[in-house]
């Protein structure tokens, strides 16, 4: 079958072949028959892939293309853009999900038959799914394709990406109208993703339709990250269990659809999803149509102008709203009748979100938003912040650890809101701060001790609304002590210090094993250098290596079996233990053995970690390779130290904006004995011992300076 409306640039010919983009750039300067550019610009042309996998076949540089790759080539590579090549190929495998017989009916013959086909047979499975999403025309105004405004960067798992809801004013102009999220592609605008649509297929066949559609998109995600404000998984989770057992569920601001999947699932469960850009709209309901068995319904559409549920009454709502949006609306919206608590001035968009969250609640429903701290202590909200204490809508507020979610330089809150059903006698509201737990450098937050310390103060809090104190870490705070002139509710300003009663009795003890710690390092302090000329090895490539057998190469994934440890590239990059999550799918995760080399791919630098007992049986994350080396071949220390030199990782990696994404195949390693590389490899090994011990040092010092200037400044250690 041929493709040739699938373009593919030098760099994915390169992934193709398992070589680095100069050998691509020489054949196409040593081969008069290597295929012409279809695309592109002069400096970076694009090959219709069916043309160059033909001259790679013909050239005996590529026995077959992993499946995976040559979807995702197709998909990178549509001539209407990735994001309504996603949008096609997600309403394929949702009717291959739904119906694989109809599929199997539609797809007999050629393209065009395919192409002229199809249409009727999703307009079917979507209006069953998406609760009508597939009808042809709209209630609410013009009718929009589901690949209108694709190419429009977006957010992802929950972007900063959406506006709006309710009832809009009718003395005003009329606002815009918000429409279905996913509308039946037709056969012409269906013709060029063909090949696509037949490759999903082969990839549903597999791996399942869901893990299909979860490959392609987390694919384009990762390839992307410049466009994508995610939620990350471990705080879409900890939001949907502070909202708790819900059936009917709104996501106002939906990105993709993290915190909506984050949902336990439940019987008859309905799903509500919003987002202003149409491609996360459309995403999104096809995620979650393919996700559970759930009821969905999405929209597209500036959720505070133009609110695609105006009489949904929903037992919770979750939400990541856009920040610091001064178009949201202010001046459209002065009388709309969300504005319960007050009307938000135009710097406070985030409290537009909040009451949306409210009015949209049945009684007694619960809302979890994450906000900017900055929402907690601004002057022109405070009035807001004050009603929505007195009335009892303001049940707590988390300050969570920097690092939990992007701008991961700032400590985000999560509000957690009731629509009261009755004002409380003594109102309060819980305060936890959660900022111990921040990670180690990239590694993120220690979202098990986040998700325990919050869980336990909320729900005794919202089960018998008694007192909570625990030092340092959560307060039922009395609202009357929080009504002043300022309405500040930044948790840290609020709950009394930790107990210190042991506190000279710890930092004496990390004195001691920092003492200890640096006379080991003394001890592993690697001898002199010896000077030696310049070698001359011959050398080869990882993906040469991997042709030849003798390692094998896995790519991280998306999902797995088990709910087991997830090694992270943040936990590689900070050699600690695995600290990930990954959602459980029928998807086959890579687990780790011990001698493996775990390699991250985005961000620079020169990382390569060798799995040891204690880190084995983990599953690989997102933008991680493994390398298993045979052992009869190569020596695992070896091939770690030679792929983490400075030349070798430069050589290998490519720039797209401000990321940098290294290409494993391209690294380059020498030619040598077994028994060489086992004299290499044990150098490199007491490299690595003397780096962790250094790293321990400089955690423990740092450690103990913190506990000083607390203990020196709250009176609990004597300056001496």
């Amino acid at each position: 079958m041929q493709d040739n409306a699938t373009e593919v640039t030098a760099a994915g010919i390169a992934r193709l072949a398992g070589v680095g983009r100069a050998a691509v750039s020489n054949w196409r300067r040593r081969h008069a028959d290597f295929p012409r550019p279809v695309g592109g610009t002069e400096t970076s042309p694009s090959f219709a892939l069916a043309e160059v996998e033909s001259w790679l076949r013909k050239q005996g540089k590529l026995a077959e293309v992993p499946l995976r790759e040559r979807v995702w080539q197709q998909l990178a590579g549509h001539p209407d853009g990735a994001l309504t090549a996603l949008v096609h190929a997600g309403c394929a495998l949702l009717l291959i999900h739904e119906r694989p017989t109809v599929w199997l009916h539609v797809s007999a013959g050629s393209d065009e038959r395919l192409a002229a086909m199809l249409p009727a047979a999703l307009d079917e499975v979507l209006t069953t799914r998406l609760g009508g999403a597939g009808e042809r025309t709209v209630h609410s105004g013009r009718a929009a394709d589901p690949a209108e405004g694709v190419n429009r960067p977006g957010g992802a798992e929950g972007v900063n990406r959406s506006s709006g809801t309710e009832g809009v004013n009718t003395a005003r102009p009329a606002a815009p109208l918000a429409t279905p999220a996913v509308r039946t592609p037709t056969g012409p605008q269906l013709l060029p993703s063909v090949p696509l649509l037949r490759g999903a297929a082969e990839l549903a066949a597999e791996a399942g339709a869901r893990q299909a559609f979860e490959f392609l998109l987390g694919r384009h995600l990762d390839a992307n990250p410049r466009q994508y404000t995610l939620t990350p998984s471990e705080l879409a989770g900890l939001m949907a269990d502070l909202a708790g057992p819900t059936r009917t569920v709104l996501d106002p601001a939906c990105g993709t659809g993290a915190l909506l999947r984050a949902v336990d699932v439940r019987p008859a469960q309905e799903l509500y999803a919003q987002d202003s850009a149409p491609d996360l709209a459309a995403l999104t309901a096809l995620r979650l149509a393919l996700h559970s068995r759930a009821g969905v319904h999405g929209a597209a559409g500036d959720t505070l102008r133009a609110d695609a549920y105006p009489d949904l009454r929903a037992d919770a709502v979750l939400c990541h709203p856009p920040f610091n949006e001064r178009n949201w609306g202010h001046d459209e919206l002065a009388y709309d009748a969300r504005w319960e608590y007050g009307f938000p001035a135009r710097t406070e968009s985030e409290l537009a979100w909040v009451q949306h969250a409210l009015a949209r609640l049945t009684d007694g429903g619960t809302a979890v938003l994450l906000m900017p701290p900055a929402v907690a202590s601004r002057r022109s909200g405070r009035r807001i912040r004050a009603d929505l204490l007195r009335r009892g809508a303001l049940r707590a507020l988390v300050a969570l650890p920097a690092g939990a979610a992007p701008p991961y330089s700032i400590p985000l809150h999560l509000w957690v809101l009731r629509r009261p059903d009755r004002t409380p006698a003594t109102p309060e509201v819980l305060l936890v701060d959660t900022g111990r737990f921040a990670g180690e450098g990239r590694g993120g937050p220690d979202w098990a001790a986040v998700r325990d310390a919050v869980l336990d103060a909320w729900r005794p809090f919202a089960r018998d609304g008694g007192p909570v104190e625990r030092p340092g870490l959560a307060r039922s705070v009395p609202v009357i002590e929080l009504l002043d002139d300022d309405v500040d509710l930044a948790p840290g300003r609020h709950l009394p210090p930790a107990a210190a009663a042991d506190g000279a009795e710890e930092l004496t003890a990390v004195r001691e094993r920092l003492g200890a710690t640096l006379r080991l390092t003394v001890d592993l302090t690697p001898p002199p250098a010896d000077q030696a000329p310049p070698a001359r090895w011959p050398l080869t490539t990882v993906g040469e290596l991997a042709r030849a057998g003798a390692l094998v190469l896995r790519t991280g994934g998306n999902g797995g079996h088990a709910r087991v440890p997830v090694l992270t590239d943040h936990d590689v990059l900070a050699a600690v233990a695995p600290s990930g999550t990954l959602p459980e799918s029928d998807e086959e995760a890579v687990l780790t053995e011990p001698g493996d080399v775990v390699v991250p791919v985005l961000g620079g630098g020169s990382v390569a970690r060798v799995i040891d007992d204690a880190t084995a049986g983990a599953a690989l994350g997102r933008n991680l390779v493994l390398l298993r080396p045979d052992r009869t071949a190569l020596d695992p220390w070896f091939l770690a130290g030679f792929l983490r030199g400075t030349a070798n990782n430069r050589q290998a990696s490519s720039y797209a904006s401000t990321a940098t994404r290294l290409d494993v195949r391209r690294l380059q390693l020498p030619r040598l004995p077994l028994d060489e590389q086992r004299r290499y490899g044990a150098r490199f090994r007491a490299l690595d011992e003397f780096e962790r011990t250094l790293r321990h040092a400089s955690r423990l010092g740092e450690h103990l300076v913190r506990g000083m200037y607390d203990g020196l400044t709250d009176g609990t250690v004597a300056p001496g």
